[in-house]
């Protein structure tokens, strides 16, 4: 496959998917169900309004205001979103009444979380995270198990989505138990790496779920499912090994409402950088499937193998027994996945196809990102009186946004497309991954809030 498809190639196969691709749940015309969702939506406002005005700046209001329009419009676009919202919403409502009932004054009662049945097992937030790690790990088995069964490709999409619903739901009452611990407490559950990584997890998969149904094709998911794996590894390591899963009160930089925009808006461009990188990962396996020569493949493996390495420098610069161990198999889990790439990618969707995913993943990501690291030069002259001061956050956040601006400048431009667009995608998510946690590792700063 030569590094740059022809001009007229992409035509083609979108008028392929246009015909053959599965559109269900993607955008209609507008109908009753959308109109409800819209007045559901500025209900709930009007009530968070009205109970919950003197807990809200100025700046918070108009946040939630444009909140309603900007998700029925999310909602139209794409209707699974709006189903998973309505359910996850349902059900934290559920939990904050069970904490709420039996005090006699409705204002709830943390302890709730270890005496409830339905609190302790499935929907206090820990436990609702903790289903959605399990289901997350579950959908990956089920996903590999898919290139040999149909069946078990469409349980991977179904644990995808319930391990969503389990996360969302999660975050969403983690929201609600900080305000029952005291009213200084209480924030928007986006403020340490615990939060983010959920944060993070939750992003990757529904990106991911909303491009499988779009080229009605679950192949991909064993590959975008690795990185969220990942993700939920080390959230589980880093929740036992350092309690994070407590909810602690806010440093006094994080106390503003840029932290409501900031941060969604930059784990939006991680989450949808990490799907092209396994996208692109996909691709190279595709690309070398009937190819004899293992040699081409020794790129891809250092890769992957620098990618599984990453974890094992958490918290220490020793060698940890656990990320050897998690290393090691995540190596022969990349050295299986190319020792097999020939049954492998005859299962994954066409080169085209895989290539306009990663750069529709990129694209959306990069605008995205672009937004987040205005938003933040705005917040840091707020807190701090000046937009850009050079520290190692901010400098790697151009770093990650120079790489991503010349992959998308080389593609509009001069037609990068193929296997130099995969490895650099995938290489990207080497840069990522140090901005995202290298600097709070090795490199001091301002926005050091997380210790690992």
């Amino acid at each position: 496959m030569a590094q740059t498809l022809s001009s007229a190639t992409p035509t083609m196969w979108q008028d392929n998917i246009a015909s053959s691709g599965d559109r269900r749940g993607i955008r209609g015309r507008p109908d009753w169900s959308d109109v409800l969702f819209l007045v559901v939506l500025a209900l709930g406002a009007a009530y968070a309004l009205n109970v919950y005005s003197t807990s809200m700046d100025y700046y918070e209001k108009i946040i939630l205001v444009a909140f309603v329009p900007f998700v029925a419009w999310l909602g139209w676009l794409w209707r699974p979103l709006r189903t998973l919202l309505v359910l996850s919403g349902l059900t934290a409502l559920l939990a904050v009444w069970l904490y709420s009932t039996g005090d006699g004054l409705g204002t709830g009662d943390i302890e709730k979380a270890d005496s409830v049945f339905l609190l302790k097992y499935l929907f206090s937030s820990q436990s609702a995270i903790l289903w959605m790690c399990a289901l997350f790990i579950l959908a990956t088995v089920m996903y590999w198990a898919g290139f040999f069964s149909n069946t078990a490709a469409w349980m991977g999409s179904g644990l995808t989505w319930a391990a969503i619903y389990a996360g969302m739901t999660g975050l969403l009452v983690r929201w609600r138990e900080g305000h029952l611990l005291g009213p200084d407490i209480g924030h928007i559950p986006v403020s340490n790496l615990y939060e983010v990584f959920v944060l993070l997890a939750l992003i990757t998969a529904l990106f991911y779920m909303y491009y499988e149904r779009r080229y009605n094709t679950r192949a991909l998911g064993g590959f975008v499912l690795l990185a969220i794996s990942s993700l939920v590894i080390f959230l589980l390591w880093y929740s036992f090994t350092r309690d994070a899963h407590q909810i602690q009160p806010l440093v006094p930089a994080l106390k503003s409402w840029w932290m409501k925009l900031h941060v969604p808006a930059n784990f939006i461009g991680y989450g949808t950088f990490s799907l092209a990188a396994m996208v692109g990962f996909a691709y190279l396996v595709k690309e070398n499937g009937e190819t004899r020569s293992r040699a081409k493949l020794i790129p891809v493996f250092l890769l992957g193998a620098i990618l599984c390495a990453e974890p094992m420098i958490f918290g220490s610069r020793e060698l940890s027994p656990t990320w050897m161990l998690y290393f090691g198999i995540g190596s022969v889990i990349v050295g299986t996945i190319l020792y097999f790439r020939g049954p492998i990618s005859r299962k994954l969707p066409s080169l085209e196809v895989l290539d306009d995913i990663m750069y529709r993943a990129i694209a959306v990501g990069f605008a995205f990102f672009t937004v987040a690291t205005v938003l933040g030069a705005l917040w840091a002259a707020d807190a701090w009186g000046t937009y850009w001061q050079w520290d190692p956050k901010e400098t790697w956040a151009l770093i990650v946004w120079l790489n991503y601006a010349a992959w998308l400048h080389l593609r509009l431009l001069k037609g990068l497309r193929g296997t130099m667009a995969a490895y650099w995608a995938l290489g990207g998510l080497l840069i990522t991954s140090f901005a995202f946690l290298g600097v709070n590792m090795f490199l001091s700063g301002l926005h050091s809030y997380g210790e690992l």
